[in-house]
């Protein structure tokens, strides 16, 4: 397995971090306050104090659990409607509300997300006060504490980006920033911008695959722009920039040949993964440092099959039924998949000898992204259907995919000796080149460039169109009717944005981005009671019958408890 270079000494480093504030929660004590500087003013200390702020960009290091995943399968995918929780009503109890749009202040898990957050900004901070003392001190060079600050601050930037995105009124903690009196009635979108943008002048070459590179912050910079200011002009500026740009490691990155070849971990650090957050496996931190976020979202059932836990995360029959094509290979932009769903086996026992897979044009990228009954679950062999279901009344009849190791892999990319075999080392793909090409789309038809979008958007799709890469039975037939064709023309903007949303659902759905999407593009209210509406005609429980989005459910309450440690300094959104 590729090791990063750095990866070695990651759990020294945060044995050496915060050792205190692990067990303490943001605004309870100054974050300056649990760390000698002096014994770490050096050009080792502080590159282990900056491995420590990249350690956090999981969600979860030693401290958090899969409630700050960063991977966002429960804020983005679930909440956007791509998946329910999965499992049972009874299994982490939590998300039910995350879920139903009925969460409060005292959600455990948003206040899990909010700790995680703002200790990630913490130990970037560190990084710049620390390098401060050792270039002070004589013990570290000005190019190399610039280099440090680049990337603590680009870090920075993004830790605060995902708080907005959750929160909107967030505080801003800088190194200055004084904890005990911080608020969060400022608007902070320049100070964020500007702490990403101080990345830009990272090279293009880290030489190491899991820093930030110049082109990892111009997609990060182009995000944000459009996500917190609506400014699409200058995100396709960046954007355009980091289509030419490179992998941190100096590779080249471009769109993979094979769909499903972007989520097998072998290809973790390929080509179409600009950046991928890393994660080991048997490296003695006894799971920590794999995927401690994703470690549910496995088919459930004792053995037999990946991860041998637990069934979270499961597809929604909404999802499922958008990789429904027309004649041409085209989506239904206007709905009209949920009119032909696509068969499942729900309610159908193992042995059932009535199950018929489905006979219409699918879009191929559904069965890399969703386990379906008698569909080939990578080399597991096919998907038993309730076999691998742990409540199909509750939960519906699918399993994820995306994250899944093979079969062959167990063992090599899979922690041994653990209670679930579904610590992975399949990192997060945070950052992918389809992404950037259809958020440079998304800014070309914002624009008034209906050419421009079109030619990413067909990028995209042509190599979905990929025959060799498509899922194929043990004969070599493909495994379902698969129709994909390309856009010949979009008619207006309200059209090509259609298209580009839809095939933003398509390209990346079940990797966290679908309510932020929504949000974006302004429909998440009507796109999430549509799918409520429908998904409440299918008699699985997930949902309750008085479930409803709003405009209000944009943004999460601010946990209670963290108003609660400010004594009122931070305010309720």
């Amino acid at each position: 397995m590729k090791k990063i270079n750095y990866i070695t000494i990651l759990m020294v480093t945060l044995m050496l971090v915060f050792v205190n504030a692990c067990n303490q929660e943001f605004l309870e004590v100054n974050p300056n306050g649990g760390l000698d500087a002096n014994v770490l003013a050096t050009e080792t200390g502080v590159n282990g104090l900056l491995i420590g702020a990249y350690a956090m960009l999981d969600g979860t290091s030693a401290s958090f659990g899969w409630q700050a995943a960063a991977s966002n399968w429960v804020y983005g995918s679930i909440r956007g409607g791509e998946a329910n929780k999965g499992t049972d009503s009874g299994d982490q109890p939590d998300i039910n509300p995350l879920m139903n749009y009925t969460e409060t202040a005292s959600n455990p898990y948003l206040n899990v997300r909010w700790r995680s957050l703002y200790e990630s900004i913490a130990r970037c901070n560190e990084v710049i006060n620390v390098g401060a003392v050792a270039v002070a001190a004589g013990a570290l060079d000005d190019a190399t504490y610039a280099l440090f600050v680049g990337q603590a601050r680009a870090l920075r930037g993004h830790y605060h980006v995902e708080a907005i995105k959750l929160w909107g009124n967030v505080p801003y903690v800088d190194e200055e920033t004084d904890p005990t009196t911080v608020t969060n009635t400022a608007d902070i979108t320049d100070l964020v911008l500007a702490d990403l943008a101080a990345g830009l002048s990272l090279p293009t070459n880290m030489s190491q695959t899991g820093r930030f590179n110049k082109t990892v912050v111009q997609v990060l910079l182009a995000k944000a722009t459009m996500q917190l200011k609506g400014d699409y002009t200058t995100a396709l500026g960046y954007l355009n920039s980091a289509k030419g740009g490179t992998a941190p490691d100096g590779s080249a990155i471009g769109l993979e040949d094979n769909y499903g070849d972007i989520f097998d971990i072998e290809f973790r650090n390929g080509k179409e993964a600009v950046y991928t957050v890393q994660y080991s496996v048997n490296d003695g931190s006894g799971g920590i440092n794999a995927g401690t976020g994703e470690v549910l979202n496995f088919p459930y059932k004792g053995g037999g099959s990946p991860g041998g836990c637990c069934g979270f995360f499961q597809p929604s029959q909404e999802f499922v039924n958008s990789f429904r094509t027309n004649a041409d290979g085209l989506p239904l932009l206007d709905g009209s998949y949920n009119n032909d769903p696509v068969l499942n086996d729900q309610g159908l026992a193992i042995d059932a000898t009535n199950y018929v897979l489905d006979p219409g044009n699918l879009d191929p990228r559904l069965d890399w992204s969703v386990g379906r009954r008698g569909i080939p679950y990578l080399d597991w062999g096919p998907h038993t259907g309730q076999d691998w279901i742990r409540d199909q009344s509750y939960a519906g009849p699918f399993s994820p995919k995306k994250q899944v190791y093979k079969k062959a892999q167990e063992g090599q990319f899979t922690e041994v000796g653990n209670w679930t075999s579904g610590y992975t080392a399949n990192g997060y793909r945070m950052i992918r080149y389809a992404d950037i090409l259809l958020l440079a789309a998304e800014c070309q038809a914002q624009t008034g460039d209906l050419a421009g979008a079109l030619a990413n958007v067909n990028l995209v799709r042509a190599r979905a169109a990929n025959e060799s890469g498509w899922v194929k039975n043990e004969d070599g037939t493909n495994a379902a009717k698969y129709v994909i064709g390309e856009y010949t023309s979009f008619s207006d903007k309200a059209t090509a944005l259609s298209a580009i949303l839809m095939e933003r659902k398509l390209e990346l759905g079940q990797e966290g981005h679908r309510w932020f999407d929504l949000k974006r593009f302004g429909v998440s209210t009507t796109a999430i009671n549509s799918y409520l509406t429908y998904s409440k005609t299918l008699g699985q429980t997930y949902i309750t019958s008085s479930t409803s989005y709003s405009a209000g459910n944009d943004l999460f309450p601010i946990p209670q408890r963290q108003i609660d440690l400010s004594n009122g300094a931070l305010v309720q959104n």
